[in-house]
């Protein structure tokens, strides 16, 4: 196997701790449950990028790629889910953080869903897989391999990404002491989230 991890690292973790609705969650859940909550949800995000790279190392990503249709229908199905999401968010009382679930395994098991269905309705992510990916791939090795490398490197840059956005939101939250800041912010976090809809929804499909 010869992966040329030097390039790879630093490119995989710049798409890892770049902005974008999956982070905003965590930063969200951490600020709003802690961090041990947002890392376990994260989960739900690990686990729809796991699915896409195996799409990609089968070829079936091509797919995607090539259906103009397939592209539109995940990209309004990805919008109508954030948009959904950043609605529920600006209803959402300035009340204690604490107070916004029943019990912790029920919250973790929503914001898992969250993460899980945020990740899987972008199809831009699949075809960031489909272009970033095969490029640290050399043909002349065993292709299967080098791709399950890859993409458990990708899975745990991803998780310290989830980690490090979750510690943010751990100091943020600490901040938000009163409800006020408390409706401000998850209001900002839906205005965020209603942007990474509206940007998705307007993206096209690479030629």
């Amino acid at each position: 196997m010869d992966i040329a991890w030097a390039l790879f690292i630093p490119a995989c973790f710049a798409l890892n701790m770049a902005p974008g609705p999956n982070n905003l969650l965590s930063l969200h859940n951490a600020a709003r449950q802690g961090v041990r909550s947002a890392c376990l949800a994260g989960a739900g995000r690990l686990l729809a990028f796991a699915s896409m790279i195996a799409l990609a190392a089968s070829g079936l990503a091509l797919v995607l790629q090539a259906s103009a249709s397939l592209f539109l229908a995940i990209k309004l199905l990805g919008a109508g889910y954030l948009f959904w999401l950043a609605f529920q968010l600006w209803r959402s009382p300035g009340n204690s953080f604490a107070e916004q679930h029943d019990t912790v395994h029920l919250s973790l098991w929503k914001q898992s869903r969250q993460e899980f269905w945020v990740a899987a309705g972008n199809p831009k992510a699949i075809l960031i897989f489909t272009a970033f990916l095969p490029q640290f791939v050399n043909p002349q090795h065993p292709v299967a391999s080098q791709f399950l490398a890859l993409g458990l490197a990708f899975l745990l840059l991803e998780w310290v990404a989830i980690l490090l956005y979750a510690l943010a939101g751990l100091h943020l939250g600490r901040l938000l002491a009163g409800p006020r800041a408390r409706l401000l912010f998850n209001r900002g976090c839906a205005a965020l989230l209603g942007s990474a809809g509206l940007g998705l929804l307007l993206s096209r499909r690479p030629a």
